[in-house]
């Protein structure tokens, strides 16, 4: 699979999407990783009001990482390397808000999502606590450049991974994954896994998963406080044997969240997150 590179006028220092490929495919596993991207571009570094580390912690920080090895388990790793706050891919191309721009967004864009409003759109108006990213207003230009550099690469790998898996399998199961600050205090859950309220994987796949990662010693919730985003609804197709599943795991588990550091626990988790996608791989392949 080839990856796409930035154009120069938006250049970074690597392809702006990328395909880890098993040498043979042996599932319909394909493992999406969205927002651990973190090559920020100096271009973009300009643009913004923040430093470095405030951009950072809007990533899934080294869940790329966490899930490196799935390759080894017959399945691809399709990963974006931009940050999050430059493009999420996990909300629809215009999906935007319109008092971000100098210009007029075309007719057909989104501009009144609860995400837009919440000020996480395609191209995200604020960080995390609320604070602002942009010192001034965007052109729609570079609306334009960041969807054909950035977002429209990711969908492109990503439905061709479907595809792909459909022609070899009949079937395809995405595991969508991501990280979560912890919620609270008390009674916040190690993972949450959202399927859209049941609408984007079927309930046995669902329930294997959460099985396993229970059995394993995690406390696991389903859609609350997250039931997916974009790609769940977009790409969960049950009838159609396409299957979605986002992946919340808390940080914490892995990594301190204040220095954006990896702590010692990281590699127990994961040599977990590697039996856990080694039995996956295997379950829906049969």
């Amino acid at each position: 699979m080839d990856a796409f590179a930035f154009s120069d006028a938006l250049a970074m220092s690597q392809p702006s999407v990328s395909v880890l490929r098993p040498s043979v495919l042996k599932t319909p596993l394909v493992v999406a990783c969205p927002h651990a991207g973190r090559d920020y571009s100096p271009a973009f570094l300009k643009q913004t009001r923040l430093d470095l580390a405030a951009l950072r912690r809007c990533e899934d920080a080294y869940v790329d990482e966490i899930f490196h090895a799935t390759p080894q388990f017959g399945a691809p790793l399709l990963q974006a390397h931009f940050p999050r706050v430059y493009c999420d891919v996990n909300r629809a191309a215009w999906e935007l808000d319109p008092g971000m721009f100098s210009g007029r967004l075309p007719l057909e864009s989104m501009t009144r999502t609860a995400k837009v409003r919440a000020g996480l759109g395609m191209i995200p108006r604020v960080a995390m606590a609320g604070k602002s990213i942009y010192r001034e207003r965007l052109t729609v230009d570079e609306a334009y450049a960041r969807i054909e550099n950035c977002w429209r690469p990711y969908h492109e790998n990503l439905q061709a991974l479907i595809k792909e898996a459909m022609a070899s399998f009949g079937c395809c199961v995405v595991l969508d994954v991501h990280s979560m600050p912890r919620l609270s205090r008390y009674q916040s859950p190690d993972i949450v896994l959202g399927d859209r309220h049941g609408t984007s994987c079927a309930p046995e796949i669902m329930s294997f998963i959460q099985s396993f990662l229970q059995n394993e010693g995690f406390s696991v919730t389903r859609n609350n406080p997250y039931a997916g985003g974009y790609v769940t609804e977009a790409y969960g197709k049950p009838a159609g044997n396409v299957h979605v599943i986002q992946m919340e795991i808390a940080r914490s588990l892995y990594m301190d969240e204040a220095s954006l550091t990896l702590h010692e626990d990281f590699w127990a988790f994961q040599l977990k997150m590697n039996g856990f996608i080694a039995l996956l791989a295997q379950a829906v392949a049969r």
